[in-house]
């Protein structure tokens, strides 16, 4: 019997899978991203963000197979590295990324590489194939995915991960679905279409730069409204301290459930940090500033600050509230890690024999990659009984 499914996606209906796919995506390794959330604690603010890494994983595999038809390349190949491309997520996505980095020197997509040559396998389930031997099986070369991923593979790399990509293309889609916001739709099949090589490099025909302009928007959009909500960023750092002052443990393989009941049982402060997340008891913002708010001489100050656990120390001193129940947030190097891509707007394009960057048509790609990520440049926050306190004295430690 001919081993195939189908597959009901939310965002492109029935999607049929079959051979290599069907046994890569019963693999416990991509089964386990059923248990990761895709936009981490988003659904506290967007309670619809409930959708999984394996939910996103399934549709950029099928936007990357439709990128490689339209570009008339092998599909398979780009369609299978596409859908391993986040296997090795962490628990809530990205939240803890910059955290997994710094202890290891390692992010998601390394991780994702050890997985698919058969370097790690889960701690929990033992026996069954690797991702290596499945691939394998089906004539599939497992150097050749990796490649791919690590950007070896010219067009084939492209489609999976660069300045507009198969990645992009389904997250700012689905993510605008399961949250409800109308930012991240864009016109993908124009995109699609408009699609060229041209020496070794994905470029757009003319016709196409609306397209492209709005997926720009899209993707600036989502980033303030979604990804970068000063809620969900409290809720991320929340978790990242708990996880922090714990000791040190590996949450690389964890489910999202698995790392709060790994928080919850070691009690005290992660677990009192676990049940303010599971009940929504969010630390509370005490000060914030946009560097258009700031003088001169608080940008000057900005660029000398200690790190932010040293503010934390210097914020508690000043008020006597607990370091612990204090965080102090610089949006920067973790952001930037987790989504290298969020300024990129390098697209190439092709108008009759001439190949022009987007910007040459449109000044929306410069003032996008000028515009703020986040609405703050520095913030505080804090359990609600302490805002007060801490609203009162951060400044004058932030500032002098």
């Amino acid at each position: 019997m001919e081993n195939v499914k189908y597959i009901r996606d939310s965002i492109y209906g029935n999607l049929r899978f079959e051979g290599v796919f069907v046994d890569l995506i019963e693999s416990p390794e991509m089964q386990r991203l059923h248990g990761i959330k895709q936009l981490g604690f988003a659904y506290l603010v967007y309670p619809g963000a409930n959708h999984t890494r394996m939910e996103h994983s399934l549709g950029v595999s099928h936007v990357a197979r439709e990128m490689a038809h339209a570009l008339d390349m092998e599909e398979d190949v780009v369609a299978v590295a596409a859908l391993l491309h986040d296997i090795g997520h962490g628990p809530f996505s990205h939240t803890l990324e910059y955290l997994m980095h710094s202890r290891e020197g390692k992010n998601h997509v390394e991780i994702t590489k050890e997985i698919i040559s058969g370097e790690r396998r889960l701690e929990d389930y033992k026996g069954g194939k690797t991702i290596k031997e499945i691939l394998s099986e089906h004539g599939m070369d497992a150097r050749e995915i990796l490649e791919i991923l690590e950007g070896k593979k010219e067009v084939a790399s492209q489609i999976i991960h660069g300045p507009l990509d198969a990645d992009q293309m389904d997250y700012l889609m689905r993510d605008a679905y399961y949250t409800g916001v109308a930012y991240g739709v864009i016109d993908m099949d124009r995109i699609i279409q408009t699609m060229k090589v041209y020496d070794d490099e994905i470029v757009f025909e003319r016709k196409g730069v609306s397209a492209l302009e709005s997926m720009l928007v899209a993707r600036a959009l989502m980033y303030s409204s979604v990804y970068l909500h000063k809620t969900v960023r409290i809720a991320e750092l929340m978790l990242i301290k708990a996880v922090e002052r714990a000791e040190r443990f590996d949450f690389a393989f964890m489910t999202d459930c698995e790392l709060l009941s790994h928080l919850r049982e070691m009690g005290g402060y992660q677990r009192d940090m676990v049940s303010r997340l599971k009940y929504r008891r969010l630390f509370k913002r005490a000060f914030a500033m946009g560097l258009e708010e700031m003088s001169e001489e608080e940008k000057e100050a900005m660029a000398s600050l200690p790190d932010e656990k040293q503010l934390e120390e210097e914020i508690s001193a000043a008020t006597g509230v607990p370091e612990e129940y204090i965080i102090v947030d610089i949006p920067g190097k973790d952001i930037f890690l987790s989504e290298p891509r969020i300024r990129r707007i390098d697209i190439k394009v092709m108008e009759g024999s001439e190949i022009n960057p987007l910007s040459h048509y449109t000044p929306l790609a410069t003032a996008l990659q000028m515009r703020g990520i986040t609405e703050w440049a520095i913030m505080v926050s804090c359990p609600e009984e302490y805002r007060e306190k801490v609203a009162e004295k951060a400044e004058k430690v932030i500032f002098g």
